[in-house]
Parts: C-alpha cells; structure tokens; sequence
C-alpha cells in the first residue's frame, strides 16, 4: 500500500496549532526546541498564543513548516506504508524535502525564514496581493490576465474552476470588476501583502537559490516540483526549479493528476486545507493529520 504526502502552504496557519502535539510527544517537544534555536523564536509562544507575528509571512512560513514536520515525523515512527511521494502547496513543497530527507528540520526553518524576508523587501515600496477566482475555466482567467494590461498573473491552479491570482494589489482589486463581469461566480481578495508566484518576485530569486545552494541534500526520496508538476530527487534538480518557484505558478492540480494513480490514498501533514481541494481534483481519499488523535486514526488505517 502507497500513500501520496501533502503538506499545505501559507494561509493554514491558525493559533494553537500543533499545541496537542507538543503537549503529548516528547518527540515534538524537541522539534520546537530544535526550530527555536534555528533561528532564535519561541515556536511555542508564536504559534499557541495570540499574537501579530504569526500573519508575519518570515513567521508563518517556518510555523506551518514546523507543524508539518512533526506531523510527518510522529507518522513516521509508526508508518509502515510506503510513501509514493511528497507534495507540498507552494511553502508546502520546502516541508515536503523535510519529509523526504533533503533539508534538515533546522536548515528548512532557517530557509524559509530567509524566504519570507526576501518575499516581503520586494514589496517594501508597493504592496501585492493574491485573490481567488472561482467558476471560470484556466484559459479564460489567463486570456484575462494578459489583455488587462495590469500587474496581475495566475499563482496557484488549484482545482478546476479554482484559480488564484497575484500581484500588485491595487491593480487586484481593479481586476475584481472584470473577473466579475466576466462570469466568475466569486473573486475575493486575500489577506496578503506579498504576490507571491509572479515574476515581481524576480529579485528574490537569486539569494534563495544561494541558500539552497548551502543547505540541500544531494539526493533525497521523490518531491513533485510546483514548477513543473513532475518528481525530482537531487540538489541539482532542486535547485532548478525551487528558486524560481517564488515568480511561477503551482501547478498543484497537475500535480495530483500526474500521480494520482500511484497511490492508495493521500495523507495531508500539519492542515486540511489540500483535502478541501482534492475533493474536486481526484477520488483518492485525503485523509489529515493535525493532532495525535487524527495521527492514530491515519495509522490504523
């Protein structure tokens, strides 16, 4: 029996998330420590008590990372399901080479910290945005995109009649009236203030790629690439496609279609927000893991 491995991305972060976790496994209380000392934030005050950091994108990156994580690591104690592969939703891919042994626990916190600083200076001057469109087909969404003459470009292909937008946010919210008129049933302007996947993050490109360069593993088990919806498992491959992940689309649902077929059945780490949208990409059931007793139903499956 094979298992596809999900792990979601920024915007399924919530507070209180992976507390039941750290409070009943001396295993995730370790992995908080290790992710602490990585970059010098107390995990456990940022991502159990209310605060304004963990909507901070330098913040909530390494915070979904870590729930994650120790979602597929208390998995894996018990596992004795072979993983097909990981996939991971836009930062979800960076927890996805956690699970597959190409980045260690700290390496991966410090990179993708690193990530959200770089993400945010490329709009220190203007602010973007990310909106969803829902109900209209890709083709018509992009067609739109190109002759609007705005700083607006599809992000994330998300399910069939689910795609996102990103730019500059002003020029979203002028997109609104022309997704509407357009025929979309629905199209709602994110909280975000960086657009990410769009070419106006071009300038980050290059230092993330140089991180990578210094952390990655040389080889590691299958990740699908949100660039290109198909499998690497090498340094190098990473690094041709992870770096420029920041200014491409995720071709999320290309991804599950390429491989459904693979598996048995898909097993979202750390949200519940990927099992929403497998719902309308494949018939393979998603099941998640978010606290030890969704762990103990997954493992008895």
């Amino acid at each position: 029996m094979a298992i596809g491995a999900l792990f979601p991305g920024q915007g399924s972060q919530f507070v209180g998330m992976g507390k039941d976790f750290y409070e009943n496994s001396k295993k995730a209380k370790e992995m908080f420590e290790e992710a602490s000392d990585a970059i010098g934030v107390d995990f456990k005050k940022l991502m159990f008590e209310e605060n304004e950091d963990l909507n901070k994108t330098e913040y909530t990156q390494p915070a979904i990372l870590l729930y994650s994580a120790v979602a597929k690591r208390l998995f894996d104690e018990n596992n004795n399901k072979d993983i097909a592969f990981n996939l991971g939703h836009s930062l979800g891919e960076f927890s996805a080479l956690v699970s597959a042994g190409g980045l260690s626990l700290a390496d991966a916190i410090k990179v993708v910290h690193e990530r959200g600083k770089l993400m945010n200076k490329a709009f220190e001057n203007e602010a973007g945005s990310m909106m969803v469109v829902l109900g209209l087909d890709d083709e018509v969404v992009e067609n739109i995109c190109k002759e609007s003459g705005l700083r607006v470009y599809p992000a994330n292909y998300n399910s069939d009649g689910q795609i996102v937008l990103s730019g500059i946010k002003s020029d979203l919210e002028k997109m609104e009236d022309i997704i509407k008129k357009a025929g979309a049933k629905r199209a709602m302007l994110l909280n975000m203030s960086v657009a990410s996947h769009s070419p106006l993050l071009e300038v980050a490109v290059k230092p993330l790629r140089e991180l990578l360069d210094e952390y990655l593993k040389d080889e590691f088990a299958p990740v699908v690439s949100n660039v290109t919806a198909k499998k690497y498992t090498t340094k190098k491959e990473a690094l041709e496609v992870l770096p420029v992940q920041l200014t491409k689309p995720v071709l999320y649902k290309q991804s599950v279609k390429n491989y459904e077929n693979d598996v048995d059945y898909f097993v979202e780490f750390g949200g519940k927000v990927l099992m929403g949208i497998n719902r309308k990409v494949t018939k393979k059931k998603t099941y998640p893991i978010t606290d030890m007793a969704s762990l103990e139903k997954v493992l008895c499956l």
